[in-house]
């Protein structure tokens, strides 16, 4: 078994370095990076329009942290391999609050959630400057951007409703409630856990010294799952639901307060437009959010990781 990933190994690290021994020594010299990233993530969905994007970025902004791998294969393109944890949220009634009207089914339906989110990636990398022939020799400063496959282990939660003492709830996980009747006779299966996504981005990266890096990348996931927030279909019959807390998560238009805040919803209630009873609890189209990171990388010296030396 050790032999497949001393294969790989081989093939990912070794194999660039032998092309160059045999196109000769004035070609470039493949090297690798580790980095360290944080920032910023934002979430769109049901809770947080994309036709609204601003107003979601500015009032659900949450943090990302990760670590990463980048193998430069060639003076333009490079492959990295990353691990991210995400948090996610939304809330009808901070979306809603200074407003009630401007989306009144959404303020009504009074939602919330939040997702930390485990991101696996693996990523192509072209930067538009090359590289020079060694580290030492790359520019000192250049645009890229990204493409990969992601796979997303989450998680949504919401918090049960304020205490009779004013205190706020308990965060429970919402999936094994099944909110909108998964997993009940007539409903859907329950949603997985576990999704894929497409990252998309674009950055610059600075030389620090000769042996670090500084990045700034923005970068775009599309999800394969609505349900990053919970909230994808219909209101289910209450009567089918498989417990009281699972019927109390899934409709909470009844609420005077805002679970998640703790704000008294009651009067923005009483001047709100009439909403349809029938109205759905959430929209057909995937999740998607967004990672602004700020990184630091370290160059590994080329000696470190030693590949066989091939004669002609």
């Amino acid at each position: 078994m050790k032999l497949v990933p001393a294969m790989f190994c081989i093939a990912f690290f070794c194999l660039p370095n032998v092309q160059a021994q045999r196109r000769g020594n004035s070609q470039f010299i493949p090297f690798s990076e580790v980095g360290i990233a944080g920032g910023a993530s934002f979430y769109l969905g049901e809770l947080a329009p994309p036709n609204q994007a601003f107003q979601s970025f500015s009032l659900s902004p949450r943090w990302n942290v990760g670590g990463s791998f980048t193998r430069h294969l060639t003076p333009s393109f490079s492959a990295r391999a990353s691990l991210t944890l995400i948090r996610l949220a939304g809330d009808d009634y901070t979306f809603n609050k200074d407003e009630p009207n401007g989306h009144p089914a959404q303020f009504q339906r009074n939602l919330h959630f939040r997702n930390d989110l485990k991101e696996l990636a693996l990523s192509g990398i072209y930067q538009f400057i090359p590289e020079g022939r060694r580290p030492n020799q790359r520019p000192a400063f250049t645009p890229y951007l990204t493409l990969g496959v992601a796979l997303v282990a989450h998680n949504p939660k919401a918090r049960t409703p304020v205490n009779a003492d004013g205190s706020l709830g308990d965060w429970v996980a919402l999936q094994p409630l099944g909110t909108e009747g998964q997993g009940q006779p007539g409903y859907a299966k329950p949603y997985s856990l576990l999704t894929a996504a497409i990252p998309v981005g674009a950055g610059m990266r600075w030389q620090l010294t000769e042996s670090l890096n500084l990045a700034a990348e923005l970068s775009f996931r599309y999800t394969f799952t609505d349900y990053l927030d919970d909230v994808s279909g219909f209101y289910p019959n209450p009567g089918d639901l498989p417990s009281a807390l699972s019927a109390t998560m899934s409709d909470r238009r009844a609420e005077p307060i805002a679970a998640r805040t703790g704000d008294d919803r009651t009067k923005a209630l009483s001047t709100l437009y009439a909403v349809s009873p029938d109205v759905r609890r959430g929209l057909p189209g995937n999740d998607f959010y967004i990672l602004a990171q700020l990184s630091i990388h370290y160059l590994i010296p080329p000696s470190v990781i030693k590949c066989p030396t091939f004669r002609r």
